[in-house]
C-alpha cells in the first residue's frame, strides 16, 4: 500500500495522483507502517493531495517517529524548530533532530548542525556544528556542504580557510543550492577587490545563478554588479530590479540600496518619498548604512518632514552599528540642537535598540 502510494504521488509506472497517494498511505498508516505515516504528514505538511493541516501532520510524524523512523523524527523537529502544529519549542526540536541524526540521516545532520550553529535549542557551539554539518556534507547533502563551507569562510568552529570554504560551497552550488551559489559570488567578489578583477564575471555568474532560484542576497549582489558595471556593462535600470526582487522579500541590504536608487534617480524617477520609504524598512531592520541615509532625509527633510531630532536618532543608530558617517553627521548636528533636543534624540534611540 505504501510503496503503491510512492509510485502514484511519483508518477512512477502510474499517473500521478496525490489524491490517491493520500488514499494507499493512509491505509498503510493505519496500520501502523511507520514510512507510510511519515510520508501521509509530508502530504498534510504541504497540502498535497489533502487539504494542508499542520496539526495532522504532526500526529503523524510523532506515531513514526516514535518508532524510530528517522525522517519522521526529523520531519518532527522540524515542526517543533518553527512551531507547526505544535508549540515551538527549539529544545524538543534538537532532541528530535538528534534521535534522527544519530542514525546518519543527513538532513536531521545538517538542521542538528544548524541548531549548535545558532545556539537553538541547544548552546551556541561552532564545533559540534561543523561536526553535523561535515557527517552530512560527506553524504552529499547540499545544504551542509554550503553550511560547512561557511564555518571554513568565516572561522566557526574550524580555522579560517578559504579554500576549503571555496570547496564546498562549490560542492553545493553545483547540485544548485542557491545559498551557495550566492556565496560563491560572494568569494569572487572577495578576489576581485583584493586585486583580481576577472573575478567580476564569476561573481555574476554565480550570483544570477542563485537569483534566479529566488535567492534574496544573490538577488541584491547582482544588482549591485549592474549598478557599479562589474562583470557586466552598467545598467541602472537592471540595477533596479534586482535590488526590487530582493526588497520584496524583506532583504535589508536591498532595500537599502533601492532606496539610494530612488534618492539619486537612478534607473527609477528621482523620488524622495520612495528613498525614505525603503532606507525606513532597511532601518527599522538595523541596517547601519540605511539608519545613516535616512538620517540624512529627516535632516534635510527629503522625502520627510525635516525633523532634528529624528536626524539625530537614525545617525546615532547608524553610529552604533559601526556607520562611520552616521557618527560625523550626528556630532555636525549636534551643534545646532539644544541639549533638551538631543537628550530626546538619544531617549528614542534607547528605546529603539531592543526592538
Amino acid at each position: 500500500q505504501s510503496r503503491l502510494g510512492d509510485m502514484l504521488e511519483d508518477g512512477r509506472g502510474v499517473p500521478k495522483d496525490e489524491v490517491q497517494a493520500v488514499k494507499w498511505y493512509r491505509l498503510a498508516a493505519d496500520q501502523g507502517y511507520a514510512p507510510a505515516q511519515s510520508r501521509l504528514g509530508d502530504m498534510l505538511e504541504d497540502g498535497r493531495g489533502v487539504p494542508k493541516d499542520e496539526v495532522q501532520a504532526a500526529k503523524w510524524y510523532r506515531l513514526a517517529a516514535d518508532q524510530g523512523y528517522a525522517p519522521a523524527q526529523s520531519s518532527l523537529g522540524f515542526m517543533y524548530a518553527y512551531g507547526l502544529g505544535v508549540p515551538k519549542d527549539e529544545v524538543q526540536a534538537a532532541k528530535w533532530y538528534r534521535l534522527a541524526a544519530d542514525q546518519g540521516y543527513a538532513p536531521a545532520q545538517f538542521r542538528l548542525g544548524f541548531m549548535y550553529a545558532y545556539g537553538r535549542g541547544v548552546p551556541k557551539d561552532g564545533v559540534q556544528a561543523v561536526k553535523w554539518y561535515r557527517l552530512a556534507a560527506d553524504q552529499g547533502y547540499a545544504a551542509a556542504q554550503s553550511g560547512l563551507g561557511f564555518m571554513y569562510a568565516y572561522g566557526r568552529g574550524v580555522p579560517k580557510d578559504e579554500v576549503q570554504a571555496a570547496k564546498w560551497y562549490r560542492l553545493a552550488a553545483d547540485q544548485g543550492d542557491a545559498s551557495a551559489q550566492s556565496f560563491l559570488g560572494d568569494m569572487h567578489m572577495l578576489e576581485a577587490r583584493r586585486g583580481a578583477p576577472k573575478h567580476h564575471a564569476d561573481a555574476v555568474k554565480w550570483y544570477r545563478l542563485a537569483a534566479d532560484q529566488g535567492y534574496a542576497p544573490a538577488q541584491s549582489g547582482l544588482g549591485s554588479m549592474y549598478e557599479n558595471g562589474k562583470g557586466v556593462p552598467k545598467d541602472d535600470a537592471q540595477a533596479v530590479k534586482w535590488y526590487r526582487l530582493a526588497a520584496d522579500q524583506g532583504y535589508a541590504p536591498a532595500q537599502s540600496s533601492l532606496g539610494f536608487m530612488y534618492a539619486y534617480g537612478l534607473g527609477v524617477p528621482k523620488d524622495e518619498v520612495q528613498a525614505a520609504k525603503w532606507y525606513r524598512l532597511a532601518a527599522d531592520q538595523g541596517d547601519a548604512s540605511a539608519q545613516s541615509l535616512l538620517g540624512l532625509m529627516y535632516a534635510n527633510g527629503l522625502g520627510v518632514p525635516k525633523d532634528d531630532v529624528l536626524a539625530y536618532m537614525w545617525f546615532n543608530l547608524g553610529a552604533a552599528g559601526g556607520n562611520e558617517v552616521g557618527g560625523k553627521n550626528r556630532d555636525l548636528l549636534a551643534a545646532h540642537m539644544t541639549r533638551d533636543q538631543i537628550a530626546e534624540a538619544q531617549r528614542l534611540s534607547r528605546e529603539w535598540m531592543p526592538k
